[in-house]
């Protein structure tokens, strides 16, 4: 055990101080990066996505500079967490349509935009995500100036590593609690998971267990595509081996006749279904 220790204590230091190194690029707070290669999204994460394994955490980084965005992947590793990173926002937004982000760690100046674009698409499509701002804007204006836009912290570079990850936690301990509890609204229809009572407008609607699985990984993913196979998984929970394919299909038409909400719940193709938004 104490090996264990000292060798988690090594490599502890060891990013600390690439990080404490990678600080000194930020003297010069007006430098943006222009002339980096293409976002380097985790090859292990997508192979496991493809493999249909779901992480209890999710963690996205954008932050254009490599060894940075490096250094915030090795310091924000933790078991049952999967660590996406990308540099730009074309990327981010492909690998938000993905689903399944817990929180969004995001640089504001990228090489094709701004971080705060970024920022006002997930708070208006996937507001139960938090996104925590990293910049190297510093004043009270930028702070302020995020924070109104809907960013749920804002941390300045530099910064601790004790300080990223107790921010990073405490958002997403918040997530756990908040998804638990509220009830949801959306435009005639209200869904209340925790009293397990379904309204359209005015009229209760009864659902089967199994039909309040699937509407609420709908629901709280909303705007995004989750695939048969992760419903499938999240759904039928009971160590069943086999799980008729039609199953779902079958569940699905089920829950848009209750609710009436065919023009909600949408079919993609070859891939699964979302509840779509407004924009969609």
């Amino acid at each position: 055990m104490a090996l264990r220790e000292d060798a988690d204590e090594r490599n502890e230091e060891a990013v600390e101080e690439m990080l404490n190194e990678l600080w000194t690029k930020y003297s010069d707070k007006n430098r943006y990066f222009t002339d980096l290669p293409e976002a380097i999204i985790n090859s292990k994460a997508i192979r496991f996505q493809k493999m249909g394994v779901r992480y209890m955490e999710q963690l996205l980084i954008v932050e254009d500079d490599i060894g940075l965005n490096q250094g915030l992947c090795k310091a924000l590793k933790a078991d049952a967490r999967q660590i996406i990173s990308c540099q730009d926002l074309k990327t981010a937004k492909e690998q938000l349509l993905c689903g399944g982000v817990s929180l969004i760690l995001l640089d504001i100046n990228l090489p094709d935009g701004s971080g705060l674009e970024l920022l006002r698409e997930v708070k208006e499509n996937m507001p139960g995500v938090p996104v925590i701002l990293l910049t190297a804007n510093d004043t009270d204006l930028d702070i302020v100036d995020g924070l109104e836009r809907g960013a749920d912290d804002y941390i300045t570079k530099p910064f601790s590593l004790s300080v990223l990850r107790a921010r990073v936690n405490t958002q997403l301990r918040k997530q756990t609690s908040s998804h638990k509890n509220a009830p949801i609204h959306i435009d005639l229809f209200h869904f209340d998971f925790e009293a397990m009572t379904f309204y359209v407008e005015d009229s209760k609607v009864e659902l089967s267990k199994t039909e309040q699985k699937l509407l609420r990984l709908l629901v709280e993913n909303r705007g995004r595509t989750m695939t048969r196979g992760d419903l499938v998984d999240r759904i039928w929970t009971d160590g069943a081996e086999y799980v008729d394919e039609n199953a779902l299909s079958v569940t699905i038409k089920r829950l848009r006749d209750k609710l009436g909400a065919q023009k909600y719940i949408k079919t993609v193709y070859g891939i699964g279904y979302s509840w779509v938004t407004k924009d969609e």
